[in-house]
C-alpha cells in the first residue's frame, strides 16, 4: 500500500509541474508501467496476510477457548481434554487464580441426570479447617493408606501459612486458596464455603467431612466410608435453644429470611452429602441477613447453617454431628485431651458411648471422628489405632 501511495504523489508533483518541466506529457508510458507493477504486488501482499492472519487466528483459537485444563503433559504444558472427560476429571491441584464469587458459582453447576454416564467411584472429601500446622497429619496418613481413589483432601490455613509435606503424603498441595477465618464471625463460614466449593469441583466427591487440626478418625476408612455412602441424611447439629446462647441471639431484623421460631443452634462441625454442599454454597438469600445482623456475642458459625438447612431442607438432616466432644467441663470451648488421656479405655467410650438413629434405625456407632486432641496426643494414638481404632 505504501507503493500506491507513492505513486499517487508523483502524479500530483507531475500535474503542478506543468508543460515547462514535465517535457509536455503529464503520465509518460513509463511511469504508467512502473504505477500498475506496485499496484499488483500491493494487492498480492494485502492477499496474502489476510490468508496468514485467518490461519493463526485458527491454529491460536484451541489455546485462547479452552475450556479445561488436563494433567501435565511433558515440560510443564496443559493439553486440553476432549469430550466429556472435561467436566468429570478432577483438577490436578488445589490451587486456582479464582476469585471466592467465581468459585462458588462454578461449584453450583451440578448434573440434573443420573446416573452418571461414565464409571464413577463416590469419594469422600475431608475438608481440613486450620490454622496452620496439621500436628496429627501422621495419624491420618494412616487412615488414608491403601484407599486410593475413594477419598479426596482439602486444607483452608491462613494464607501465610506454607505447608511442606512431602510428595507422599496425602496432603502434600492440597492447601486451597484461603483468607483469614475467625471464630465467631461470618469469615468462618466463609472459610468453610470455601472448602466446600473447592471440593465440589471434583464431580466424584458425594461426601464433605468438616475437620479441624485437632480432630482424629475413630474408626477405620472402610467403616467410616460405608457409614457415609449408605446414610439416607446428612450429619447436621441442629436443636432449638430458648436460652440466652440460643433464641437469645436472635435479631429481629432477620426477618422475614429467618423468623425467630425457625431460628437453630448447631456445632459447626457437619458431614454433607453432595445436594446438600451444593444448597450451602449457593446461597444468597440467608446469608446477607446473617452477614449483617448476626455479629459477635451472636456467634455466626453456631447458626448460620442449623438455620439454613432446617428452613430449606429439614428432611435431608440427622440433626446430630458424627463429631464427638466433650464439653463436661464447662466453658466456652471443649476439653483437650492429650497423652495422659489417650487409653484403650477412653477410645473404646468415645466410639460407642451412645445409642443414635442411624437410617432411622438404633445404633451404637454414632461417631466417626473425636476432637479436640493435643499434639501430645499423637504417640499414644498411634501405639493403639492397629488394636483399638482399626488402621495403622
Amino acid at each position: 500500500m505504501q507503493a500506491r501511495v507513492a505513486s499517487m504523489e508523483d502524479m500530483k508533483e507531475a500535474r503542478l509541474a506543468g508543460p515547462g518541466q514535465g517535457g509536455g506529457r503529464v503520465f509518460p508510458t513509463g511511469m504508467l508501467k512502473v504505477f500498475l507493477g506496485f499496484l499488483l504486488l500491493g494487492v498480492g501482499l494485502s492477499a496474502a496476510g489476510m490468508y496468514m492472519a485467518r490461519h493463526t487466528l485458527a491454529a491460536a483459537a484451541p489455546a485462547i477457548f479452552r475450556p479445561c485444563l488436563g494433567a501435565s503433559a511433558g515440560a510443564g504444558e496443559e493439553q486440553p481434554l476432549d469430550g466429556l472427560e472435561r467436566w468429570t476429571r478432577p483438577p490436578s491441584r488445589a490451587r486456582h487464580a479464582m476469585t471466592d464469587e467465581e468459585l462458588l458459582w462454578r461449584a453450583s453447576f451440578a448434573p440434573r441426570v443420573r446416573p452418571y454416564p461414565f464409571p464413577r467411584v463416590p469419594k469422600v472429601a475431608f475438608m481440613f479447617l486450620t490454622r496452620g500446622p496439621l500436628p496429627l497429619a501422621p495419624l491420618w496418613e494412616r487412615f488414608f493408606r491403601g484407599h486410593e481413589g475413594r477419598y479426596s483432601v482439602y486444607v483452608h490455613a491462613l494464607p501465610s501459612y506454607r505447608a511442606n509435606f512431602t510428595k507422599d503424603s496425602v496432603f502434600y498441595h492440597r492447601q486451597i486458596p484461603s483468607k483469614v477465618a475467625e471464630w465467631g464471625q461470618m469469615t468462618m463460614c466463609d472459610a468453610e464455603r470455601r472448602l466446600l466449593a473447592n471440593a465440589l469441583l471434583d464431580i466424584s466427591n458425594e461426601w464433605f467431612v468438616l475437620v479441624s487440626e485437632s480432630c482424629i478418625p475413630i474408626f477405620d476408612f472402610n467403616t467410616t466410608y460405608d457409614y457415609f455412602q449408605n446414610s439416607s441424611q446428612s450429619f447436621v447439629m441442629v436443636f432449638d435453644d430458648p436460652g440466652p446462647y440460643g433464641r437469645g441471639r436472635y435479631n429481629y431484623n432477620m426477618t422475614p429470611e429467618a423468623e425467630l421460631e425457625q431460628w437453630r443452634k448447631g456445632s459447626q462441625w457437619f458431614e454433607v452429602d453432595r445436594d446438600l454442599a451444593i444448597e450451602i454454597i449457593r446461597d444468597t438469600r440467608y446469608y446477607p441477613k446473617f452477614k449483617e445482623f448476626c455479629r459477635p456475642h451472636c456467634y455466626v458459625d453456631e447458626h448460620y447453617f442449623p438455620t439454613m438447612l432446617t428452613i430449606e431442607a429439614p428432611q435431608s438432616l440427622a440433626n446430630r454431628s458424627v463429631t464427638w466432644v466433650d464439653w463436661s467441663r464447662g466453658g466456652a470451648h471443649p476439653a483437650t485431651f492429650g497423652r495422659g488421656d489417650i487409653t484403650e479405655e477412653f477410645l473404646r467410650r468415645v466410639q460407642t458411648g451412645r445409642t443414635c438413629l442411624y437410617n432411622n434405625q438404633n445404633s451404637t456407632t454414632c461417631f466417626l471422628f473425636a476432637r479436640k486432641f493435643a499434639p501430645s496426643a499423637l504417640q499414644p494414638l498411634l501405639v493403639l489405632a492397629p488394636t483399638v481404632l482399626g488402621y495403622g
